[in-house]
């Protein structure tokens, strides 16, 4: 994955098929700092153009000639050379059942139809978050290569987009599980300093895991992020009560994990 530290730095590959659209959203991005910008019209052209040339970022549009930007986000994915490549996608849907895939997959944002400066800044600053350096953990008297990592989620697609997110802080030491039963016998017989976690998830949710935790587990004061898709205030409702750090919505801001874990970790 390609490295930059600024807007400028950027190397964005525009996948959208009307002409004016395709315009509209290259002005917005030159407005936001953005110089290199190279747009094609099709998924298939955008998989040879990120073959050719990977560029930092992919924004692509949902609707595409030859097939959906979900699905070309999916064939990056499985791209072993490039599976890790930003993506941000661009829709007027807003159906869960359509959306909650590109959710799972790791991406830096869902940006609407029209989409404000505003909306497209943050997904922008997003992927700086996702492709630069931090140094924060690096400062603190902590010695990262002892720090573990347990990331819960049924998604290994969302569970690669988070550790991407925190080894760019220098932390590479990871538990991983598909769901909380799963994560329950690793909790079992580890020790870790971070707990992430889904909270849609089969045989055992979010909720049901952090409530294991706290009453059950011998690590029950180990400090728990929840990220989650779930639009159901009434069922998040509480959540927070078994003292969890913080719930972000997928797709989360890297920059909040970030600062969250560097928090933590200044009193490790």
């Amino acid at each position: 994955m390609l490295e930059a530290s600024s807007l400028q730095e950027l190397g964005v590959l525009l996948v959208e098929p009307s002409a004016m659209q395709a315009k509209l959203i290259n002005g917005q991005l030159i407005k936001q700092g953005i110089a290199h910008v190279h747009t094609v019209d099709s998924a298939q052209a955008a998989m040879q153009a990120i073959r050719r040339e990977m560029p930092s970022l992919v924004i692509s549009a949902l609707y595409l000639p030859d097939k959906s930007g979900i699905e070309l986000l999916y064939d990056i994915r499985n791209d072993a050379d490039h599976a890790g490549l930003p993506f941000i996608l661009v829709s007027s849907e807003t159906r869960p059942q359509v959306l909650e895939p590109v959710r799972q997959y790791g991406v830096c944002g869902i940006l609407p139809k029209p989409f404000s400066e505003q909306q497209l800044g943050a997904a922008l600053n997003a992927t700086l978050d996702l492709l630069s350096r931090d140094a924060r953990l690096e400062q603190l008297d902590v010695d990262l290569e002892s720090v573990r990592v347990l990331l819960v989620d049924d998604s290994a697609m969302a569970r690669k987009h988070i550790r991407r997110v925190l080894e760019t802080m220098g932390i590479d030491n990871f538990l991983e599980a598909a769901d909380g039963t799963e994560a329950v016998r690793l909790l079992n017989d580890n020790m870790v300093d971070f707990v992430i976690t889904d909270y849609n998830m089969p045989e055992m949710d979010g909720r049901a895991l952090v409530e294991y935790i706290r009453s059950q587990s011998w690590q029950n004061s180990v400090p728990v992020l929840m990220v989650t898709s779930e639009a159901n205030n009434e069922r998040l409702a509480g959540i927070e009560e078994f003292g969890i750090v913080g719930i972000c919505d997928k797709p989360f801001e890297p920059g909040t994990v970030k600062q969250l874990l560097a928090n933590l970790l200044k009193g490790h």
